[in-house]
């Protein structure tokens, strides 16, 4: 079918589902100029909502985000409807409602029966596959995916979702509409989770695997990854967005993936499900969040000087340089040697070493290993783990040198590649299996997780400040030491590593 941007920009639009997300699209909509007719099947819903946007309009007003005639222009733009047929004249519909896929297919079979034949259809699932979706629509091609992100007025991304049956003119132009809402909007094919609920999965998986075989309390890993730049750790987050809901998604989209072990849910979510233990919803979480009740901090960051020992700095790179000059700054002269296979320090006989997602008690005895320090604010918390067979004098002196490096160190169990080396590393892995399955490019893979995750960087740009051959050596050592299917590399991200070797 054709369609231009132009026809859709110019079209009235029909929002169906008058809850959060459709009043929020509806918002959108109606301050970029466009006509909007808001229906919802629980009556009185749709006059609700215009009445809530007509505060929140208001509000604007008052806030001076909007001046006073485009608060009434905006509000004078929309308009609720008892029935579809009040809206047969629209150009686009954008579908908001419950994340079901035969309540879904039910809406879009009323609204094909409703709407012109170039009426665009638009659903605003997070999930659901839009090729199931348009299965028994006579016009599947006019079916595109239109995810929002919650509050959609303040969210700046968009997932513009192709089925199989999508045509890319419908896509091109529900693309080119987002942007002109003033969204940043990326493609995606249908895949399960498309990219950002795909993606995302390893944030809270990795934490979770973790906390399973309890290599730290929850307030450690969150504080170690909000030293990586991110705003809220993952048990922070996951109690934010309630664990039905979080373990809802992961479930999805591991049954849409045929139970991949990528994807395999955790145990101890389900506990916590099992408990009622939901999160802030329900006072109760990985954290107490009933009146009066404390959330566990790291402690704050105590600036160290180097103990005695001379130290050579191993390595070559960024990280090597940064601790150099770390060192300099105290006073000392390291030296360097730049042919290491390893990156981190040497203190006469023990070392201090990057992770490269070996165990520290595999690598030595009087050895302590380091997570990837992402953020370069001095203080971040940073996990690190000794050897099981490192003495007491070590053991007391490998965080004294993180400290005086400019590092809060957190001790965490001996586990392979710590806590956000790990978690990097399976994030870039999933976007480079998203890639290589023609799901995003990878710019859109970064734009989407910045923007849809708020994350400090997307996946890629990591990867360019890592490179593949250490993110493919710490996922080969991952999977050797557990031993299963979670840890594969991409075949994306293998290729690079083998063109870096070349």
């Amino acid at each position: 079918m054709s369609m231009s941007a132009n026809g859709l920009s110019q079209a009235r639009v029909l929002v169906v589902g008058a809850g959060i997300m459709g009043s929020g699209i509806a918002q959108v909509a109606a301050q970029a100029g466009q006509h909007v007719a808001l229906f919802d099947t629980r009556p009185g819903a749709a006059e609700q909502a215009y009445a809530r946007l007509g505060e929140t309009f208001a509000m604007l007003e008052r806030k001076g985000k909007l001046s006073a005639e485009q608060a009434k222009a905006a509000l004078a733009r929309m308009a609720p409807v008892a029935s579809l047929q009040n809206a047969a004249d629209a150009g686009l519909v954008v579908e908001a409602i419950v994340e079901n896929l035969d309540v879904k297919r039910a809406v879009l079979a009323e609204l094909e029966a409703v709407m012109a034949d170039d009426c665009v259809l638009a659903t605003n699932t997070s999930s659901l596959s839009i090729t199931a979706l348009g299965r028994d629509m006579r016009r599947p091609e006019r079916l595109v995916g239109m995810h929002f992100f919650n509050p959609v007025p303040l969210m700046k991304l968009v997932e513009v979702v192709s089925g199989l049956r999508t045509a890319r003119p419908v896509a091109d132009a529900v693309f080119a509409l987002a942007r002109r809402w003033g969204k940043t909007a990326v493609h995606a094919r249908s895949t399960p989770g498309f990219i950002v609920n795909r993606i995302a999965r390893p944030f809270y998986a990795e934490t979770l695997a973790l906390l399973q075989v309890q290599a730290a309390e929850p307030h450690v890993l969150d504080a170690c990854l909000r030293g990586a730049g991110f705003r809220m750790g993952p048990c922070e987050l996951m109690d934010l967005i309630g664990h039905d809901t979080n373990f809802a998604v992961t479930s999805a989209v591991y049954a849409a993936n045929f139970q991949d072990k990528r994807f395999v849910p955790s145990l101890l979510q389900g506990e916590l499900m099992d408990g009622g233990l939901l999160g802030r919803k329900a006072g109760r979480g990985f954290y107490d969040y009933t009146e009066g009740a404390e959330i566990p901090r790291v402690a704050e960051f105590a600036p160290g000087t180097p103990p005695a020992g001379t130290a050579q700095v191993c390595g070559s790179g960024p990280l090597a340089d940064r601790l150099a000059a770390a060192l300099k700054a105290h006073g000392s002269a390291p030296t360097c040697d730049a042919t290491c296979d390893w990156t981190g320090l040497c203190i006469g006989n023990a070392q201090l070493r990057l992770t490269d997602g070996r165990r520290a008690t595999a690598l030595g005895g009087a050895v302590a290993v380091f997570d990837l320090p992402l953020s370069d604010a001095p203080g971040a918390a940073l996990a690190w783990a000794p050897s099981a067979r490192a003495d007491a004098a070590w053991i007391d002196a490998a965080p004294q040198w993180l400290r005086a490096l400019g590092f809060n160190p957190q001790r965490v169990a001996d586990a392979p590649g710590l806590v956000v080396a790990r978690t990097i590393a399976m994030l870039i892995n999933e976007a480079a299996d998203a890639v290589q399955q023609g799901v995003c490019t990878a710019d859109d893979a970064d734009a989407a997780m910045r923007l849809g995750m708020n994350y400090p960087a997307g996946p890629f740009t990591w990867l360019t400040g890592w490179s593949a051959t250490n993110v493919a050596r710490l996922l080969d050592n991952l999977d050797a030491a557990e031993r299963g299917e979670r840890y594969r590399v991409s075949p994306w991200l293998r290729e690079r590593a083998d063109l870096e070797a070349a």
